[in-house]
């Protein structure tokens, strides 16, 4: 009997390594909330497929993929047929998209009634009061999903912390991958602390036998080393979109934010402070309205300084995100350093101008190419005011087409139309209809702005 004892307290106190045996059952009870998600992109040649790992959050079957997986040139109109698969399944169910939350980036994603139930949402893994946040050399594991061709088979994955970083959400790096883009971190006891995010790039030297080692830099696109803490993600959970746009959209409109140098902040005797230097503030914008202006150095919000995050370019991160967490309509002070001078503004937020994502658009198979409305952020990009915002730029060229061969690019500012001024989207797709139409046409004429250069592009139909 006293053996026995001795053998029982022993195994109670051995290390967590030599107790592995309980994460086949941690394992398989887990991968019920994570999935595949597939949808297609239609473009105007292609449909498009596109794979992205989910994980479920709550019991309607709502699922998050990362902020990359849908591409941000892509109008919510071309996405189609979302998917989502069981690990191990080969058979997906339809699904619904439900757009994208600006402040954690996530893409919304929901199951049909069917799949739901087969689902369990990763909050029923989380701590019961405050998520337990991994120390360095903590051991963690996570969940990884194979390829379609295998069925999206779920495997496991484990490491050990090695650094925990404000990047400028709190952030673990494992010294190895650790679970899939967007797939939930656990800790040995199978509490969730954490969901991996993009994998970092990785530097590498690659030697030939012929030439001296080339920096190359590689990226594991299907493993994830980082996850962001779970105290992180959970308060964000509920933000799903109202629309698929995302919107509403909160909207400052203080453009090209940079951190301060080190060696201005050495010179205004401000080392111990973070800010964000303001390159521009935007034509009609809130900033402009609250009297921001160019150059001055965002150093507070709301009367709390810039938190000091390194590298330093973090700390812009962090207020864009201060931003897009707020509302249309929301207030707050800005405490900026203007001329060595302190000033105190309150800013309004508006609502975002119209996003490329949300530009109208027509593609003319027979000319070639796609005209998309020229919105707000053309204007920015071109340097112009706003309020001559006119023409259609190129959104898409079909290769070895008319436009193509006059030479057309994608991004060109078409303003004018055989001569005459290219004025509102619906003024120019008008146009551009009659001459698609016409099978006598054998020409017309475009002028484009590019780089701040004109050209005139003679399309040949004929």
């Amino acid at each position: 009997m006293k053996f026995r004892l001795l053998l029982l307290a022993a195994l109670l106190c051995a290390p967590a390594a030599l107790r592995a045996a309980d994460l086949p059952a941690l394992w398989a009870e887990r991968t019920k909330s994570v999935v595949a998600v597939e949808y297609l992109t239609e473009t105007e040649t292609e449909r498009r497929p596109t794979i992205s790992m989910g994980t479920v959050i709550d019991a309607n079957g709502t699922i998050i993929i990362p902020s990359g997986a849908v591409d941000p040139r892509a109008a919510t109109w071309q996405l189609k047929d979302f998917k989502v698969y069981l690990p191990g399944d080969a058979a997906g169910t339809a699904a619904e998209y439900l757009g994208q939350d600006a402040y954690t980036g996530w893409h919304f994603v929901r199951a049909d009634a069917k799949t739901r139930a087969l689902l369990t949402p990763v909050t029923v893994f989380a701590a019961q009061g405050p998520s337990p946040v991994p120390a360095l050399a903590d051991f963690v594991w996570g969940i990884g999903l194979r390829n379609k061709d295998e069925d999206f088979a779920p495997y496991i994955m484990q490491s050990h912390v090695a650094l925990i970083q404000s990047l400028p959400q709190r952030t673990a790096i494992s010294q190895q991958e650790v679970a899939g883009p967007g797939l939930p971190v656990f800790n040995r006891d199978g509490v969730l602390v954490g969901i991996a995010s993009t994998s970092f790039g990785q530097s590498y030297l690659q030697f030939s036998r012929r030439s001296r080692g080339d920096p190359v830099l590689l990226v594991n696109v299907e493993e994830s080393s980082a996850f962001m803490l779970a105290e992180e993600i959970l308060p964000n959970l509920g933000r799903i979109p109202k629309s698929v746009s995302g919107r509403p959209l909160a909207w400052l409109g203080a453009y090209g934010l940079e951190p301060m140098d080190r060696d201005v902040a050495k010179f205004l005797k401000l080392e111990a402070q973070s800010g964000a230097v303001v390159s521009e503030v935007l034509e009609g914008s809130p900033a402009e309205k609250a009297g921001l202006k160019d150059r001055d150095i965002i150093l507070a919000l709301d009367g709390k300084p810039l938190p000091p995050l390194k590298p330093e370019r973090v700390v812009v991160t962090w207020l864009e995100r201060e931003i897009d967490r707020r509302a249309p309509g929301d207030t707050f002070a800005l405490t900026v350093l203007r001329g060595g001078s302190r000033v105190e503004l309150k800013a309004v937020l508006g609502e975002e101008p119209k996003l490329l994502r949300e530009a109208d658009r027509k593609y003319f198979d027979r000319l070639g190419f796609t005209a998309r409305e020229f919105v707000y952020g053309d204007a920015i990009e071109r340097r112009v005011k706003t309020s001559e915002k006119s023409g259609v730029v190129a959104h898409f060229v079909k290769p070895s087409s008319p436009a193509a061969i006059a030479g057309l690019r994608q991004e060109d500012w078409v303003k004018e139309i055989d001569g005459a001024e290219a004025k509102t989207f619906s003024d120019v797709t008008a146009k551009l209809a009659d001459i698609e139409k016409d099978a006598s046409r054998a020409e017309f004429v475009l002028l484009v702005s590019r780089g701040g250069e004109t050209a005139v592009l003679r399309v040949k139909l004929k």
